[in-house]
């Protein structure tokens, strides 16, 4: 069975058994959760559809590990007004085991 999930303002495609790195979130002591936003679920010929979300239905996942990505540079520049500016950025990650 794979769904698509929405969580943190994007939409992932899952599945039984992968691990999926999206934005931080907010879990429970014990590492487990629970996605309720699913907006579509597949299992060979049967497709289920939600308007917006499939009702009764969730994900469920166990946090593995918790971090922060590579620094990403953002450099702004504008030719002829010496207006340069450099600025970085580490983005907060969770790796999710989904069961």
């Amino acid at each position: 069975m794979s769904y698509i999930i929405e969580t943190g303002g994007k939409q992932y495609i899952v599945s039984s058994g992968e691990k999926l790195k999206i934005e931080k979130i907010k879990t429970a002591p014990d590492g487990k959760v629970s996605f309720d936003k699913i907006l579509l679920s597949w299992d060979g010929e049967k497709v289920e559809i939600g308007n917006p979300y499939l009702p009764d239905v969730s994900v469920k996942g166990e946090v593995l590990k918790e971090g922060r990505e590579k620094k990403k540079i953002i450099f702004k520049y504008h030719s002829k007004t010496r207006l340069r500016k450099k600025k970085g950025h580490r983005q907060e990650f969770a790796e999710v085991l989904i069961s």
